[in-house]
């Protein structure tokens, strides 16, 4: 079973170069490539999760070179559970993205290229899971970033390149920072394998293992979204097309959330900086939600809930007992799924009523009651709303707090439960808008064209909408700013939008509503492995036994 383990990381890299090979000449071939691969390491996920849940950390060390010399991977019981949802996740995202393919007719080149560099993207996600040293977690940082900058800026859109460029500012700038946190880990102590690490690390003064903990938290509170370090995501993730965007935002910010589970469990025992973490974590989802509050584009709007909830799991991560991990890892889990839920409705909603700016919508719920449906199921999950796993992942996190008992702790409780609230109010804001008032004047006809966008600096358009025509007219270009929430296909060219939702974008979303519901049917058993999980990551010893072998 060992040798399994680098597979979700081979498999997606070596597809890359066959769906590079097919490309624009067998564009069918690309995505049968594309879905068997994602299928065949959703099935290798499952199997590593089993595995490891019953016998213990897999490891496996590649070109048999021993610690610190060779690349480690690691499979344990978190970094099972991660994978396995991570993969049904972007196995959804896929579907999706290929009817939304299907449906704008897309026969260009920048589909082919979406392909490949999605699967580089799974391939980044997987290496940061299963990666066993802080090398291999920067290496898994930087495919995904090269993948994430490609998928951004698809289309070549001025509000893309833009968007795309800030992203990327901002994950260079926390690529130096892991770096010089490597540099000063490994000069300190000899190595970057987290094994190892986790032995020496204690060794070191406490000044100097406070700085490389505090550095190596700041580089995963920026990939997390955490705040204060989470003002580029809403003007980053709007602007792209909705799977991309569904995945970043249900996925990618999780990644910054994993490494700070991993290596704060296993590399910093002892709690040192949680107060700051339970400071951030309130910070997080007050500013967040207030943020919120005050948008009326939905895809902004899912922005900002976003970083709020990442709070949710920083709070759990800030209260460091077997509790609180059990009740972040749930609610990673549950977060993952629902924000890209979201997001996919989201798209959904654009494409059949032309915007996603609220107070330009209305009427879907009599007009299209499945997408209402969709929508209304992981909006109340994202709420918590009982029995949903929403709600599981909250109330574990505050028994967490009341059992931990200090003053942070109830303050934390107190702010859970007030964002419960208001997330509660911003998801009936959308409902109302969107789904329950009559539909407002001027709302986008069948077939209306919107427009797409360009470097053109022509603003003589005042409308609200920017729409202009049916059918197949012509579409004036006109600039926006970055993080303007555009509607636009995979290449930005115009949408057409449409009554009859595309079949594959429909099925995509509801299998990833069914997959939130699964949490909540079989919230025994999920909460039982979080629990063995947590308590995995707090004794240590079963995963650096299994990496060094004593």
């Amino acid at each position: 079973m060992n040798a399994l383990v680098p597979l979700p990381v081979l498999l997606p890299l070596s597809a890359t170069g066959l769906s590079l090979a097919f490309g624009t000449r067998l564009k069918r071939f690309q995505r049968f490539i594309s879905v068997a691969v994602l299928t065949a390491v959703l099935g290798l996920s499952i199997a590593l999760m089993i595995a490891a849940d019953r016998d213990g950390p897999l490891t496996v060390h590649l070109g048999d070179f021993a610690p610190p010399l060779g690349i480690t991977l690691v499979a344990d019981r978190l970094s099972g559970l991660m994978l396995t949802v991570s993969s049904a996740v972007t196995l959804c995202v896929l579907v999706y993205s290929l009817g939304q393919g299907m449906a704008d007719r897309d026969e260009e080149t920048p589909v082919a290229v979406f392909h490949p560099a999605y699967l580089i993207l799974v391939a980044g996600v997987s290496c940061t899971f299963l990666a066993g040293d802080l090398v291999n977690l920067y290496v898994g940082f930087e495919i995904m970033l090269v993948a994430s900058f490609v998928l951004l800026t698809l289309g070549g859109t001025g509000p893309r390149i833009r968007a795309g460029s800030t992203y990327v500012i901002i994950s260079l700038f926390s690529s130096m920072l892991f770096l010089t946190a490597i540099a000063m880990t490994y000069a300190a102590t000899g190595t970057a394998n987290f094994a190892q690490l986790a032995g020496r690390l204690a060794a070191l003064p406490l000044g100097v293992q406070t700085l490389i903990q505090a550095t190596l938290l700041t580089v995963f509170a920026i990939k997390a979204a955490v705040f204060p370090l989470a003002a580029w995501l809403p003007d980053s993730y709007p602007t792209a097309p909705a799977p991309v965007t569904a995945v970043f935002a249900g996925l990618l910010t999780k990644v910054g959330v994993y490494c700070m589970l991993r290596t704060e469990t296993l590399l910093f025992p002892g709690n040192r900086l949680g107060d700051l973490l339970l400071a951030v974590a309130l910070a997080s989802m007050t500013v967040g939600i207030l943020g919120a509050v005050a948008q009326t584009d939905l895809k902004r709007l899912l922005s900002f809930t976003l970083i709020s909830h990442i709070g949710y799991m920083v709070f759990g991560i800030g209260l460091a007992t077997r509790q609180a991990y059990s009740g972040a890892i749930v609610y990673v889990v549950h977060h993952i799924t629902v924000q890209t839920t979201l997001f996919l409705v989201a798209g959904l909603i654009e494409r059949r009523g032309g915007t996603t700016e609220l107070t330009r919508l209305g009427g879907i719920a009599r007009a299209a009651p499945l997408l209402a449906v969709l929508f209304f199921v992981p909006a109340m999950n994202l709420a918590g709303i009982p029995p949903l796993s929403g709600f599981i992942g909250k109330l574990g996190l505050m028994r967490a707090g009341v059992a931990d008992g200090s003053v942070w702790a109830w303050v934390l409780v107190t702010g859970s439960a007030v964002t419960s609230l208001l997330t509660l109010y911003v998801m009936a804001k959308v409902w109302n808008l969107a789904f329950w008032r009559a539909a407002p004047p001027g709302q986008a006809a069948h077939g209306t064209v919107l427009e797409s966008d360009d470097d053109s600096d022509d603003d003589s358009d005042p409308g609200p909408d920017r729409m202009h025509g049916t059918g197949d007219e012509g579409v004036r270009p006109r600039h926006e700013p970055a993080g303007r929430a555009v509607a636009a296909t995979l290449h930005g060219h115009a949408v057409t939008t449409t009554t009859t939702l595309p079949y594959p974008m429909t099925w995509a979303t509801a299998a990833t509503v069914t997959l939130g519901l699964a949490f909540t049917v079989f919230a025994g058993p999920l909460t039982s492995y979080t629990d063995r999980a947590a308590a995995e990551l707090l004794a240590r010893v079963p995963y650096t036994e299994a990496v060094l072998g004593r």
